[in-house]
């Protein structure tokens, strides 16, 4: 029996009706293609496994006994894959028709392309800004904070999210967002799979690093579209999250641009990354107060 066209390997926590719509999404959509789906699940206690086994009796379900993350949990889930190629894909999401023999397809077509994102949409239809740059230092000062929405425009948000570039069109690009990521096997198994140091965010942007380090190609393409409703698993544990994110992104730093910092001054960019985390932490305590009081009146 020949082996899958793609493997769709998907990582859940707690996300059990996201899950259910994800699962529901791929297997329709495009069902003359030959599919395996893989389900990871890191140790919910919503019911998530239990629903899969019920409802989905054809997907591979792992039960996990503890939350190992999200780039242990894909390491784990693509162990048991048999296809050709790989889509990592969020519980959070909806596969839309066409978009599985889409993203097939352009690997397919491209023998050095080691990862292809599709366009990500949020749930009324319009773009996440799904293929980026590589970070620089003043990214981080103006994305996502007070700083940034004082200057919504200010150009280094504009360069780290590609917002110059034409979104309708295919392009190589720096990195695709892990909540879609078709990979080829081939190239998964040369670079390895996902740093496990990372037990969430920045484990997508750090394997394209390592995939153009190793000489794959990493493309954004329109032609297949998922839509991402953002944050489903990391808006139950917010502070976790903020910290996560920003421990992630100090491990970034230090793993790939540390060592090209003169020693003195080494130590400022993972400074400012705590900083920020601490900024962050104040606003998110801040508005999640402020909802509290409102629900109260």
């Amino acid at each position: 029996m020949p082996h899958p066209d793609l493997s769709i390997c998907i990582v859940n926590w707690n996300t059990r009706s996201d899950l259910e719509q994800a699962l529901c999404s791929v297997l329709q959509a495009d069902p003359d293609l030959r599919t395996e789906v893989i389900v990871f699940d890191n140790a919910s206690s919503d019911g998530s496994p239990e629903r899969v086994e019920q409802q989905f009796p054809n997907v591979k379900l792992i039960r996990n006994p503890d939350n190992v993350g999200f780039a242990r949990g894909y390491n784990l889930a693509v162990s048991y894959a048999t296809g050709r190629h790989l889509l990592l894909l969020n519980p959070d999401t909806v596969t839309r028709p066409g978009a599985l023999k889409a993203l097939v397809g352009f690997l397919d077509a491209h023998p050095k392309a080691g990862a292809i994102g599709p366009r990500l949409l949020n749930s009324d239809g319009s773009r996440q800004y799904s293929c980026r740059r590589f970070p620089q230092p003043l990214a981080a000062v103006f994305r996502n904070t007070p700083l940034g929405r004082l200057f919504p425009r200010n150009r280094y948000t504009r360069e780290y999210l590609m917002t110059d570039c034409d979104h309708s069109r295919e392009a190589e690009v720096d990195w695709v967002s892990g909540a879609a990521m078709c990979l080829r096997r081939e190239a998964w198994e040369q670079v390895g799979g996902f740093d496990e140091g990372f037990f969430m965010y920045a484990e997508d942007m750090d394997w394209c690093y390592r995939a153009h380090a190793a000489g794959w190609e990493v493309w954004y393409t329109p032609s297949a579209e998922i839509v991402h409703r953002i944050g489903r698993s990391s808006d139950q544990v917010p502070f976790k999250m903020v910290v996560e994110f920003h421990r992630s992104m100090a491990r970034f730093y230090r793993k790939h641009h540390a060592p090209g910092w003169p020693a003195p001054v080494r130590w400022v960019p993972t400074f400012g990354v705590w900083v920020r985390c601490g900024t962050v932490l104040l606003e998110t305590a801040w508005v999640l107060g402020l909802s509290r009081l409102r629900r109260r009146k």
